[in-house]
């Protein structure tokens, strides 16, 4: 499997570290990431334990995204204190466009 590699940045790190543990998937914001290659592995686990042993480790609140090669989708694992957890882009809704309103 392939997986992209996001890192967050220094100013969500902050607020996600002092944040309380949450059950279920994580909702991250592409804006609060940088994609910063790829790494080949088994497993997420298998692409930490690589990234660590190269001197790059995965950091809390860091991205691993699978990268299907068919069409099954990707999936996205998240760094946690914990282990590594499953997690979902938050994508925000589309804000409704405002008609001018019509004079009287």
């Amino acid at each position: 499997m392939v997986f992209r590699i996001y890192r967050m940045k220094d100013g969500p790190r902050e607020q996600f570290r002092w944040a309380a543990h949450t059950g279920g998937p994580a909702m991250v914001k592409p804006k609060d990431y940088e994609a910063t290659g790829e790494i080949e592995a088994a497993s997420p686990y298998a692409a930490w334990k690589a990234l660590a042993a190269n001197g790059d480790p995965l950091h809390t609140g860091d991205l691993l995204e699978e990268i299907a090669t068919d069409a099954s989708g990707s999936a996205l694992h998240i760094a946690k204190y914990v282990g590594i957890e499953k997690a979902t882009w938050l994508v925000p809704e589309p804000k409704p466009e405002i008609q001018p309103s019509s004079p009287l």
